[in-house]
């Protein structure tokens, strides 16, 4: 999605490396866009600070503020320019703008799932099963390829991802994550190229973090 720099460009604020934009819980009436650099989204979860996403140009984020006037569920740390809407501001672009406002609607709402789902693996006690747990969000997400696109039923699934984006998914560093992964190859459950992994059978992932889960909600009540 583009905005229009030069008529929302008076809402635009730059951010140094490290910069907070806003805390967990804090209130706030303003969402944001990412006209350049990243965007870290970061959760405490047991008195640690675990990364939930990284954002990129083009992608909005703290609409939740708008859309329920609700606390931040989560901090955001910022490189880059970053256009900030507050609430007249946003009611104006959706009044002013039917195409932009539709835009808009659907991305909150796939941003509202993504967000619900990416918590989802954080929740999970065991890295392992948080790591198998991010294939099944990318491949709930359509971020996935069948390894054989004759066969409707394949669960041999191509993911065109890198080790780091699935270590910021599964909240873990980036040498525990290549050491899962490497688990996985040894188990066959999973093959490592330089541009793609293959999971060998998606519903042996499905299957290990069903049991994973279970075990955890158990513990829990």
């Amino acid at each position: 999605m583009t905005l229009d720099i030069q008529t929302f460009g008076k809402f635009a604020v730059k951010y140094k490396d490290g910069d907070i934009i806003f805390s967990e819980f804090e209130p706030g009436n303003s969402f944001f866009f990412i006209h350049s650099g990243q965007v870290r989204i970061v959760k405490v979860i047991d008195d640690t600070e675990k990364n939930i996403d990284i954002l990129n140009p083009g992608e909005i984020f703290g609409e939740m503020a708008i859309l329920e006037e609700a606390p931040r569920s989560a901090s955001a740390i910022a490189v880059g320019e970053v256009l900030e809407f507050n609430r007249q501001n946003f009611d104006i672009l959706m009044s002013g703008n039917p195409q932009m406002a539709l835009k808009l609607l659907k991305l909150f709402t796939k941003r509202i799932y993504d967000q619900k789902r990416r918590f989802m693996i954080l929740t999970l006690d065991d890295d392992v099963a948080k790591v198998a747990d991010v294939f099944l969000m990318m491949d709930e997400t359509q971020l996935s390829e069948s390894a054989d696109p004759t066969d409707e039923d394949s669960m041999r699934k191509i993911f065109r991802v890198k080790v780091e984006d699935i270590s910021n998914w599964a909240g873990i560093s980036t040498p525990r994550c290549r050491n899962i992964l490497n688990q996985f190859v040894t188990q066959r459950k999973i093959e490592i190229y330089s541009d793609k992994i293959l999971v060998t059978n998606l519903n042996d992932f499905i299957r290990f973090v069903k049991s994973k889960r279970k075990v955890s909600e158990s513990s829990q009540s």
